[in-house]
C-alpha cells in the first residue's frame, strides 16, 4: 500500500506521517515547502514531493506516483475560521485537485472535515445531523464535502470524510489555547486570561487523532462521514486545569476575561459510534 498525505508538514499531517511509518506503510508526503519538510525526522523515510495545490497539472495522480489512497489534510487560512478565503478560494482549489486525482485513477479518498460544519447545534452530534455552519471555514468544508459526494458517486471510489473535533499536542498553533498558556508560563506571568471556560467540547491528543485517521484509511467497510472524537464532553476549564496538573505548572486562571466565541454553541461533543466500529476492525 502506498498512501499520499497532503499537508504533511501541518499540525495533523506530521503526526499522520509518523503513524503511517510506524505501521510500515509507504508514504508519499507533500506540502508547499521542502525546506520546512526537511526539518521533520520522517523526511528521509518518505518520498517527498513539493507541490502547491493551486498549480495546474494535467495529471496529479501520476505526478504523485499513483498512490493507493490519499489522506487529504491540506488547507489554507487556519486558524482564522472567519476568513472568507475558505469559501472564496479553498473550496474550488481542493475540489478540482481531488477531482483530477480521481479522474486519473485514485480509488480511495480520505478528507479532513470539521465539527464546525454542524453549526450552532448543542449536545451529542451524530454524523446524520443536518449541517448549518455559521462561520466561513465550516461552510467551506461542508460545501466541499457536498461537492465531493456528488462527484464520487459517479466513480468507483471509497470516500471517507473525517470530521475532526478539537485536538492538542506537539506542533499546535501558537494561537491555540494551550500554546498561549505555555507562553504565559514561560514568560513568568502570574495570571492567564481566558474565557469563563464552562463551554463543553470534545478533545483528543493529536497523536490519537492521527492514529484514528490512519485506522480509517486502512479499511473500506466504514465510509462516508466519520466523527473523529472522544465521544466525551469536557469543559475548557477542566482541560486547562488538567494540563496544569499534569505539567506541574502553577498560574492563576483569570476566568471570564474573554467572551465566548460567537460561532460555536456552549455545549457540544461528538458521537463516536462509527469510529469505534472502525477501531474494532483494527
Amino acid at each position: 500500500m502506498k498512501i499520499l498525505v497532503t499537508g504533511a508538514t501541518g499540525f495533523i499531517g506530521n503526526h499522520v506521517v509518523r503513524e503511517l511509518l510506524k505501521r510500515k506503510i509507504e508514504v508519499i508526503a507533500t506540502s508547499r515547502s521542502t525546506i520546512k519538510a526537511e526539518r521533520y525526522s520522517w523526511f528521509s523515510r518518505v518520498r517527498y514531493v513539493q507541490c502547491d495545490l493551486n498549480e495546474t497539472r494535467e495529471d496529479f495522480f501520476s505526478f504523485f506516483m499513483r498512490p493507493t489512497c490519499m489522506i487529504h489534510l491540506a488547507w489554507e487560512g487556519l486558524p482564522n475560521y472567519k476568513d472568507l478565503l475558505h469559501f472564496e478560494k479553498n473550496v474550488m482549489v481542493h475540489y478540482n485537485f481531488i477531482k483530477n486525482m480521481v479522474q486519473h485513477g485514485l480509488s480511495h479518498v480520505v478528507v479532513a472535515g470539521s465539527c464546525l460544519e454542524y453549526g450552532m447545534q448543542n449536545g451529542c452530534l451524530t454524523e446524520d445531523l443536518n449541517t448549518n455552519s455559521t462561520v466561513p471555514y465550516g461552510l467551506a468544508k461542508d460545501t466541499l464535502r457536498r461537492y465531493l459526494e456528488q462527484l464520487l458517486a459517479r466513480h468507483p471510489v471509497t470516500f471517507q470524510w473525517v470530521r475532526l473535533f478539537y485536538m492538542y499536542g506537539e506542533g499546535q498553533s501558537e494561537k491555540s489555547l494551550l500554546s498561549q498558556l505555555e507562553t504565559a508560563i514561560k514568560k513568568g506571568e502570574k495570571r492567564f486570561n481566558m474565557s469563563g471556560g464552562e463551554q463543553l467540547r470534545d478533545y483528543l491528543p493529536v497523536e490519537k487523532v492521527a492514529e484514528y485517521i490512519v485506522a480509517i484509511a486502512l479499511q473500506d467497510k466504514v465510509k462516508g462521514i466519520i466523527n473523529c472524537c472522544s465521544g466525551k464532553p469536557l469543559s475548557v476549564r477542566k482541560l486547562v486545569e488538567k494540563y496544569l496538573e499534569e505539567k506541574g505548572y502553577c498560574i492563576e486562571l483569570n476566568l471570564g476575561y474573554y467572551p465566548y466565541p460567537d460561532y460555536e454553541p456552549m455545549e457540544f461533543w461528538g458521537n463516536n459510534t462509527k469510529l469505534q466500529s472502525v477501531l474494532h476492525q483494527s
